[in-house]
């Protein structure tokens, strides 16, 4: 328990909630009350505690995510600033095959163009050149978001407790060095077989993506963290997500670019 504001805050608590929550599939209402006067760094230090207890159970960091960054998606779900959160092994899923309905509580989908890192990058001072050159390479991915807060009902403390509203990540196989690709200006669309659902451009991401990710390296330096050498990268979703629907086949697609897919089925 730490205390901010002379309140309390359950930091071992509420990551037992979150973990059982998305255990069971049951979500709970609230996970931190802004009454009791929390700050972003409680709620990051909840989202940590959940990290260290899959980690302990055998998961393992394998990337970091920046989300609600467009104004769509703030819109969307009523959040006006940027979540931000870790990414385990365990979230990954192989593309074209199926993922069950029945592994969330209520899940959206996103597109976004996915940085894979060649060397480690963080700091308070990073800029755009340093995350250009801290790039291997870049690969559509789909994002699923799954709040374990009924209804969606969150506020920036509850999901950042809760690692971004993170689900899982599907990567496509198509990878491209930054030069092969123009981040600024790259239109985009989420597909359910083949009707197209949502459309966007990579430019929603903080202008261009590459940005999104310097100013994520900022802020998470604020709590000792960096982005590290070989890890998945998720700068933010360039359209607004869209519910997924069990019995549909969905298909995220960057032009002249690629595209990455997964079958969402039914629950069992």
């Amino acid at each position: 328990v730490i205390r901010s504001n002379t309140v309390a805050i359950n930091i071992v608590g509420t990551a037992e909630r979150i973990i059982a929550a998305q255990e069971s599939r049951s979500p709970v209402d609230k996970l931190i009350d802004e009454a009791d006067g929390p700050t972003k760094a409680d709620a990051f230090r909840v989202q940590e505690e959940v990290v260290r207890r899959r980690v302990a159970a055998g998961d393992a960091v394998a990337g970091f995510k920046l989300g609600n960054i467009a104004k769509a998606m703030q819109a969307k779900f009523g959040v006006d600033e940027p979540d931000y959160g870790y990414l385990l092994a365990s979230q990954f899923r192989p593309e074209n095959l199926t993922i069950d309905a029945d592994e969330f509580i209520e899940p959206f989908v996103e597109v976004e163009p996915a940085f894979v890192l060649k060397r480690s990058v963080g700091g308070r001072h990073v800029t755009a050149v340093d995350i250009m050159a801290a790039t291997d390479f870049v690969v559509p991915a789909l994002e699923i978001i799954d709040s374990r807060v009924r209804n969606w009902n969150i506020g920036i403390y509850d999901t950042l407790a809760d690692c971004g509203s993170s689900g899982a990540v599907i990567v496509g196989g198509n990878p491209r060095k930054l030069s092969e690709v123009n981040l600024a200006d790259t239109p985009g669309e989420v597909r359910f077989d083949e009707e197209v659902k949502a459309k966007g451009n990579t430019n929603a991401v903080y202008g261009n993506p590459i940005g999104a990710l310097a100013w994520l390296c900022r802020r998470i330096a604020e709590y000792g963290v960096g982005l590290e050498a070989g890890q998945l990268i998720l700068p933010g979703s360039i359209l607004a997500a869209e519910k997924l629907v069990p019995g549909r086949r969905v298909t995220g697609s960057f032009t002249g670019w690629g595209e990455v897919s997964f079958d969402y089925g039914a629950r069992r």
